[in-house]
């Protein structure tokens, strides 16, 4: 039988003895050697799950009460107390959208809007929010403030000079002078710029060691990267031009130009409120737009990730 000298360090423990064990912080015990269990994330899923869903709930339904008026007999939109859900669905209102009104015209030329928006956004946005935070030249933090500075005006402030300025140039009551006020805008400059800054310099630097020029390693390194924040810019880009109102309710006047929101306002106010006709408007004009956002969503949330690292 094994002997210890007194002062001489214990033996290993022998085989079959239990691990010493030590208490964690938050009270749960774990033996010496052994992990210490962690908690389950998806029990904390469950409880984000149980928060967020009211709160989903609350947002929808607006959405889900305007797509069933858009269904519900006219007789009983007017109803009171009115009904949630209707007694019978019908497509009476989107056959009076699809046959009464140039509703497919109106939404070809709102798509030739956003589309030149939103491509328009990505290139001279990301082009110059890329000069801003790479690019070193005399003026650039003065140009940058300045063109931040643009944000503070109202856009109210704007509509008579740009009228006067379009008129001049001969594009009012054209597709154009819905197109021209979304080539650009300073939160685009803005957003490219903070997630330019977020991205390790030391990337392109070697691809200029590699003998790759400075708008070659943009296109090729940089842009790629910047996947998540150009799919958040044409977000908001589509947003605001796809709902734009005022300045084509100024701008133009000619019925084979008017863009899928000033086209239902004007038949809203040439006719009698018909609810049904209405609520199928702007299921087709809301759409599209939960589509692209339901298709870009983590690329958005990405961005919100990463805009924030540098400034």
């Amino acid at each position: 039988m094994p002997t210890t000298l007194p002062g001489a360090a214990a033996p290993a423990d022998a085989p079959g003895d239990p691990l010493p064990v030590t208490a964690a912080v938050d009270g749960s015990t774990s033996a010496v050697g052994a992990p210490a269990p962690r908690r389950p994330r998806r029990r904390r899923s469950w409880l984000w799950h149980l928060l967020l869903v009211p709160v989903a709930a609350v947002f929808a339904t607006p959405f889900v009460q305007m797509f069933l008026t858009s269904l519900t007999p006219e007789s009983e939109i007017n109803r009171f107390p009115p009904r949630f859900w209707p007694s019978r669905l019908t497509l009476d209102g989107y056959v009076k959208l699809f046959t009464e009104t140039d509703v497919l015209l109106w939404t070809t030329n709102t798509v030739l809007v956003s589309a030149v928006a939103v491509a328009s956004h990505i290139v001279l946005c990301s082009l110059a929010g890329y000069g801003f935070a790479r690019l070193k030249f005399p003026g650039r933090t003065f140009g940058f403030l300045a063109i931040m500075a643009t944000i503070m005006i109202p856009t109210q402030l704007l509509m008579v000079p740009t009228y006067v300025l379009f008129a001049r140039v001969g594009i009012v009551d054209t597709l154009a002078a819905a197109m021209v006020p979304w080539l650009a805008s300073a939160f685009g400059i803005f957003l490219m710029r903070q997630f330019f800054l977020s991205l390790p310099p030391e990337l392109e630097e070697a691809a200029v060691l590699d003998g790759c020029s400075r708008l070659a390693a943009f296109w090729r390194i940089v842009l790629p990267l910047a996947r998540p924040a150009l799919a958040t810019l044409a977000i908001f880009t589509l947003l605001g031009s796809w709902n734009d109102l005022v300045w084509p309710l100024i701008a133009i006047n000619d019925p084979s130009s008017f863009t899928l929101q000033l086209g239902i306002t004007n038949f809203q106010g040439a006719r009698r409120t018909d609810w049904s006709l209405l609520m199928a408007s702007n299921v087709v004009a809301t759409l599209p737009l939960v589509l692209f956002f339901l298709f870009a969503q983590r690329q958005f949330i990405a961005t919100m990730t990463f805009t924030g690292v540098k400034g």
